[in-house]
């Protein structure tokens, strides 16, 4: 595998394009695993690299609406996908951690890990463990799976990591002191904030991983028309939604980028960047804030103490 580059920047000129047909790579061998595949991108993900003939984990809250998705895209594969359902709520740490550790024992290499579940709440409500419900959905399901499976991935490389954020990214900031927003809530704001830390966590863990063979990117999907917000969004989500479906971009059209940076050869080697429609694209000077970076990871892992080796210990900072 070739060296990671984990510049956040773009290259000399402006955005660089890694585009290229994906259509002809073959996944064959390569285990994948996504998560929020019962509906929108994750589904559509996970048939397009079924497709390619990829063995493919999906990761659903809903065992109905899991096995669902898992028949209908069976039927459109003509029964020739090879995939497996996982069942896990995400926004429990333990539920999560449960899930990594079933994946670890039941799939010795996974090649592709894309975490995609996400969520907006229009309420503020906390987990059973405490956790606002956004930023435990949003960031920490993506903390706790993936960091759980670094050595499976490491073990597998070459490997990657693909992180779905939001261009809504630009408007997060990140209150370190209120986490879990016990001052004020505002949905769009506490969402912002979550696909922030979606990219920062991408680079500071590319740059945990520098020299690993294991790649990790992020990118943002654009506005699809998909189920997002259809339960307890907030409502001008769900009129954005219901007026504008006609012009925003299919489910497959939103997937397209994290099946590119999954399977093409293009993406070999590329890590700690942000995407938008397969190209390279610079992401909010917040994002690139080193410091802010360590400083969630830090927070993150002190959410997980007490119920495992820490992750600081197995992952130093670089």
């Amino acid at each position: 595998m070739n060296n990671a580059s984990t510049n956040n920047g773009l290259a000399q000129g402006g955005a660089l394009a890694l585009a290229g047909p994906v259509s002809s790579v073959s996944m064959a061998g390569k285990t994948c695993v996504v998560t929020g595949a019962s509906s929108g991108i994750g589904k559509a993900t996970a048939q397009a690299l079924a497709a390619m003939g990829a063995e493919v984990v999906m990761v659903c809250r809903s065992r109905e609406r899991g096995e669902a998705a898992l028949s209908e895209i069976q039927g459109a594969l003509q029964g020739q996908g090879r995939l497996e359902l996982k069942l896990a709520d995400l926004s429990i740490m333990s539920a999560t951690r449960a899930l990594g550790d079933d994946l670890k024992r039941n799939h010795p290499r996974i090649h592709v890990l894309v975490n995609n579940a996400g969520a907006i709440f229009r309420h503020r409500n906390v987990t059973p463990e405490g956790l606002e419900y956004t930023f435990a959905l949003n960031h920490m399901s993506y903390f706790i799976l993936t960091t759980q499976l670094l050595d499976t991935l490491k073990g597998s490389a070459p490997a990657r990591i693909i992180n779905v954020s939001s261009g809504a990214h630009t408007r997060g900031k990140i209150p370190l002191d209120d986490l879990q927003y016990k001052r004020a809530y505002n949905p769009f704001a506490a969402y912002s904030d979550t696909k922030l830390a979606n990219v920062l966590f991408t680079y500071e863990l590319a740059r945990r991983l520098e020299g690993s063979g294991v790649t990790c990117n992020c990118m943002h999907p654009g506005a699809v028309a998909t189920g997002f917000s259809s339960q307890d969004g907030p409502p001008l989500f769900k009129w954005f939604f219901k007026w504008f479906r006609p012009f925003l971009l299919t489910p497959e059209r939103g997937a397209e980028t994290a099946v590119y940076l999954a399977s093409s050869p293009a993406a070999e080697g590329v890590s700690g960047k942000y995407f938008i429609r397969c190209k390279m694209t610079r992401s909010s000077r917040r994002s690139r804030d080193e410091e802010l970076a360590q400083k969630l990871w830090e927070a993150s892992e002190r959410l997980l103490r007490g119920t495992a080796t820490t992750v600081r210990e197995q992952y130093p900072p670089r």
